[in-house]
This record gives C-alpha cells, structure tokens and sequence, in this order.
C-alpha cells in the first residue's frame, strides 16, 4: 500500500516528536512491505513568521490532497504574552479544523500497567481504564461569534450549536459504543445551558435507534469529578466542543502522563492524527519531550484511515515494552530520563527486530 502523508510540526516540541512519529512509521512500512511519501507544510506560529498566516492555503491544499495529516503542536510564548495580538497561532489550528471539516475529536484514555504509580489518583482507581472521549470540534463557543464592546469593559462569546452538529457528533459515537462495551455517556449542562438542552435532546432521539445501547446523561461538572473519583464506569464518552478540551486534559492525568495521549480528528476531508499535549515551549530544542502521544497517534492514523491492523497493533506493542522497560523520558522515568530521539530509535528497533 501506498501512504500519501501531510506532515505539519508546528511550533515548540513539534518537530521534534513529529519526527519520532515519522521514523516510527517508515520502521513499519518497510517491515510490512508499503510506501510511503511525507510531505512538510507550515502551521501555527511558524507559518505566522513565514508567510503571516497561521494556515496558509498551501498548507490547507496539501492536507486535502493527502491521505491522511500528522501534526505536531501549535503554540508560541510570543502570543500567549500579548493578549492583543490580531492573528494568533491557535487560530491556524481552528482554521484547519473549520476548512478540513474536522468536526469529531477522538481521544483515548487508557491506562499501562507499567504506568499505574505514575498517576495522582489510586492505583485501584484506575488499573484497566479504558475509555474513549468523543469531542464535537468545529461547533460551540471556540466557533461562535465573539467580541468586545467600543469601550473594551465588555466581552462576549457566543456558544451556538446546531441539531445537525449535534446529531452526528452523537450518531458517531453511539457507532463507537455499538464496537466496545454498548456504553454511552452523554456530557452536557441542561440545567443551566439552552445549548445542552438541545444536546440532550438530540441525543435521546437518536440514541432510541441503539436500543442495546445503555446511555447514561451526566452534567459536565458531575463528569469531571467522576473522571476522578471512579473513572472505570466510563466506556465511550460525547460532548460538545470547550467541555471535551477539558474532560480530555483532565483524563490525562489517570495515565500518569500528558505525553501519553494520542488522538483523531475525524473530517469530511482528510483527517488529522496528533498528540492532545500543547507545544511545551520550555523543552523546545531540548531533546527532552515525551514522543509516545504521537506515536500512538500514527498508530491511530495507520488504523483508522489505512486499516492497517496489524501495524497499528506493533506500534502500540512497542510503546508498551518501551514502558514496561523503563526507557521513557523525564516526565515518566525519575530514575534513568531518555532523551526524545532515544525513545524513538529504540521504538523503532523494537519493531525492526520484532
């Protein structure tokens, strides 16, 4: 099989994960007899200074006329610094979501055994968690109108959703379910929001066409108290667009390390497969950030878009050992910290001498 990838690294710890991921995947097409083409564009901060756009339309050409898109991070400490600022990195990264049609953010939550003392909750909390956080992402406040009044002293963000986004959001993961243990949680917060009412009631048509489908509704703040207090009843999870950023951040910490998690965006067009972490500037060019999140998430991209199986199984097998043999990075390992690119050689020579 031929593998037409769009490679964007981005800002801070981006390229340099980016290419662990990469060479990850060139170990597995070569030992599983495929080709594959990586072509790099800009993004983020970097396609700011190069071009003054933080999605230039190369970039949006060449994501629609491949395969699949493996991208790093967005994120600079510039912008970040300077709230005034016109045009922002994280803009480029609500750009591709919105141009590439990226409207369902997958996210594994699961634990390694290797790993459970990492974690700040109890060990007995969260040995074989195992969840899945379907995150609506092109809908809700990040997309909504937004702005300021004449005099500066007020602000507003507008948090509109729609029956159709909804719908499909939900009809995916019911999909999602239906494959694992025919689990769903619907987050929302109708008590409170007209935009979680609608949610909810969306959610409770559709969810009568699963009907072998057992379909819990829970108010978020409720959910990220559970997420901590007894995070193994959750299988499959859905919410909308800003509580999904958070439930997903907060889930991070049960597997002991942000580094870890992977994740899909899945779109009408090409999809995206990155780590959820952010761009981690203070390890920029330090050779010290952790590469597995991504790595998973060449794993989800060889999975979901190629169906290759067997390749994403070894990956995820590789992972595992490099964790079980305490070969990891400082944010894992006190004792022995290897630097990025040693964890992924080492990766990669797992699965060469497998």
């Amino acid at each position: 099989m031929n593998l037409n990838i769009a490679v964007l690294p981005g800002d801070g710890i981006g390229p340099e994960i980016i290419e662990q991921a990469k060479n990850v995947v060139l170990a597995i097409t070569e030992k599983f007899g495929h080709t594959i083409q990586f072509t790099h564009a800009l993004v983020g901060a970097v396609a700011i200074d190069g071009t003054g756009n933080p999605f230039p339309s190369e970039t949006f050409e060449l994501c629609k006329q491949s395969d699949a898109v493996l991208f790093g991070a967005i994120g600079d400490p510039k912008y970040d610094k300077n709230p005034k600022a016109k045009i922002r990195p994280e803009q480029g990264l609500l750009a591709m979501r919105k141009k590439l049609g990226l409207y369902a953010n997958v996210r594994p939550v699961i634990t390694f055994s290797s790993l459970i003392e990492k974690s700040p909750i109890r060990p007995e909390l969260i040995e074989n968690v195992d969840i899945i956080v379907i995150r609506e992402l092109t809908g809700g406040i990040y997309f909504g109108e937004k702005g300021r009044s004449d005099d500066g002293n007020t602000a507003f963000d507008t948090n509109l959703y729609t029956r159709q986004e909804v719908d499909r959001i939900v009809r995916l993961a019911c999909k999602y379910a239906m494959n694992r243990s025919k689990k769903l949680t619907v987050v929302d917060k109708a008590n409170v929001l007209e935009t979680s009412r609608l949610w909810r009631e969306t959610s409770q048509d559709i969810v009568k066409e699963f009907p072998e489908i057992q379909t819990d509704y829970m108010f978020v703040d409720n959910a990220a108290m559970q997420l901590i207090q007894n995070p193994g009843q959750f299988d499959v999870m859905v919410t909308e667009n800003m509580f999904g950023d958070i439930l997903t951040d907060e889930a991070s910490v049960i597997t002991g390390s942000l580094g870890l998690l992977p994740s899909a965006s899945i779109g009408k067009l090409t999809s995206v497969f990155e780590p959820i972490h952010g761009s981690y500037p203070q390890a920029a060019g330090k050779n010290i950030a952790n590469p597995l999140g991504t790595i998973l998430s060449a794993a989800m991209m060889l999975e979901y878009t190629f169906r290759l199986d067997k390749e994403a199984k070894l990956i995820r097998e590789a992972v595992s050992s490099s964790l079980d043999n305490n070969f990891s990075t400082e944010d894992i390992s006190d004792s022995n910290p290897r630097k990025t690119s040693e964890v992924g050689e080492w990766i990669v020579n797992y699965i060469t001498e497998k």
